[in-house]
C-alpha cells in the first residue's frame, strides 16, 4: 500500500494546529507534512510527533511573506537565513525533506535574472542541506492559483534538478498542480519518477479530496505503485465537507 501523510495545513482545520497531530494519528495516518513549523518551538512540535507516533515527512522553507524568495534578487541574505532556520527545524524534527519555495517573480524583473538567482540559491542551499542529511525538493505551482510563481511546469523543475544534481535535490510532484497547469499526469510521472522525491495529491478542478473531480485516481494510484514509488504521498487537499468524513476515499481507492 502507498504511504499517505496528512497535510496539517489543509486537513483537520476544525482544530487548532497543534491538536491536528493527534487527530491525524487517530484517523490512521502515520506521517504528517505542512507548510510552516516556524510559528511554534521545534521542541513542542517534536513532542507532539512523539506522543502521536508520527513521522515528520516534509515542510517548506520560510515563505518570506509570500510564496518564497529564492528567485528574487536582493533577498539573498533573507533566503539564506531562512534556509538555515529550516535545516535547524529539520534536525530537531528528524525530517529528511524540505521544500525550497521558489517565489513569485516580481513584475519588473526579467525572467532570465530570476532564473539565474534561483539557480544560484538552489545550488547554495543544496550544498548546505546535503551534509545535514536533508534532500531539498522543488515544486511547480499552477499559474491559476499562484500567478507569477517561478516554477510553472514539472519540466522546469526537472531542468533545475538536472543542473544541481538529483542526488541532492528532487522533484515535489503535485498531481493537482500538474493537472491544472499541464495535464498528462501519468506520462509525466513515468518520465520524471527517477527524480521525484515527494508526491502530493488533490483532485481538480476544486482541490478537494480524490474522487470529487476529474482525475482518474484508480489509474493514477495504480501507476504510482507500478512505477515503484517508495516515498510518501502528501494529502494536500481542501476537504469538501469535514476532514474525517472525507477520508472515505482511502477505502474507495484502496490506499
Amino acid at each position: 500500500m502507498l504511504g499517505l501523510c496528512a497535510n496539517l495545513k489543509w486537513l483537520f482545520t476544525e482544530l487548532p494546529f497543534l491538536d491536528r497531530f493527534d487527530a491525524a494519528a487517530r484517523a490512521g495516518f502515520r506521517a504528517v507534512e505542512y507548510a510552516s513549523p516556524y510559528e511554534y518551538p521545534a521542541a513542542e512540535i517534536r513532542s507532539r510527533l512523539r506522543s502521536c507516533d508520527l513521522k515528520q515527512v516534509l515542510f517548506n522553507t520560510p515563505a518570506g511573506g509570500g510564496s518564497g524568495m529564492a528567485c528574487i534578487p536582493g533577498r539573498r541574505e533573507e533566503f539564506r537565513d531562512g534556509m538555515k532556520k529550516a535545516l535547524d527545524y529539520a534536525a530537531e524534527l528528524d525530517c529528511g525533506l524540505v521544500h525550497l519555495m521558489a517565489g513569485i517573480v516580481p513584475a519588473d524583473l526579467k525572467r532570465d535574472t530570476a532564473a539565474a538567482t534561483y539557480g544560484a540559491n538552489v545550488a547554495w542551499a543544496a550544498d548546505l542541506a546535503s551534509p545535514a542529511g536533508v534532500r531539498l525538493v522543488l515544486e511547480s505551482i499552477n499559474q491559476r492559483d499562484v500567478p507569477g510563481f517561478f516554477l510553472r511546469t514539472q519540466e522546469e523543475g526537472a531542468a533545475v534538478i538536472e543542473a544541481v544534481g538529483g542526488d541532492r535535490v528532487g522533484l515535489q510532484f503535485d498531481i493537482y498542480h500538474c493537472q491544472v497547469a499541464q495535464g498528462d499526469v501519468t506520462r509525466r510521472l513515468e518520465t520524471l519518477m527517477p527524480i521525484i522525491g515527494h508526491i502530493q495529491i488533490a483532485d481538480a478542478p476544486d482541490r478537494n479530496e480524490p474522487g470529487t473531480g476529474e482525475i482518474a485516481w484508480d489509474y493514477v494510484f495504480r501507476r504510482i505503485d507500478e512505477l515503484g514509488y517508495a516515498g510518501w504521498i502528501g494529502c494536500e487537499y481542501r476537504p469538501a465537507t469535514d476532514t474525517v468524513s472525507g477520508l472515505s476515499w482511502r477505502t474507495r481507492f484502496r490506499v
